[in-house]
């Protein structure tokens, strides 16, 4: 996983094409004011998917993990923990191929606070749970750039 904020881009210059894609994406877009929904930027092998939602509780929430797509979470307005363990720390459920979505039971070994500009890139090694309230719950959105990976 990779965390950072968007204001620092030229750190980040060493990650792979795709990524860098989305970040200038970013950048070159305004997204917040983009209806919430999937938005295609290369077909299936990269595309977006703007979210609105109240965070809450970590009792609440899921593990999840992902194969087919790399996650790149990027917050546009509001403030969200994301708890991150890595899948080989947790308990991994059956795979749902059509979904990419692999099911996770644990705890986390550390999280993440998304403010506006900060993203997190999620690899297929790393388990997330996403939506955790930091204080109150609040209303967030946030752009989740879908990236193929390259098998």
């Amino acid at each position: 996983m990779i965390f950072g904020n968007i204001k620092n881009l030229k750190e980040f210059e060493f990650l792979q094409e795709d990524v860098l894609k989305c970040l200038e994406y970013t950048k070159a877009h305004d997204l917040l004011n983009f209806e919430k929904g999937s938005h295609e930027i290369d077909g299936d092998r990269l595309f977006v998917n703007i979210v609105e939602y109240e965070t809450t509780t970590p009792e609440n929430r899921f593990w999840e993990a992902h194969k087919d797509y790399l996650d790149l979470h990027f917050m546009l307005s509001g403030k969200e923990q994301i708890d991150v363990n890595f899948i080989d720390n947790m308990e991994q459920k059956e795979f749902v191929p059509k979904d990419d979505f692999l099911p996770l039971e644990g705890e986390p070994n550390s999280h993440v606070v998304l403010t506006k500009g900060d993203f997190l890139i999620c690899y297929p090694t790393d388990g997330h749970r996403t939506a955790v309230q930091v204080g109150e719950p609040i209303r967030i959105k946030k752009a989740i750039f879908k990236i193929k990976i390259k098998k």
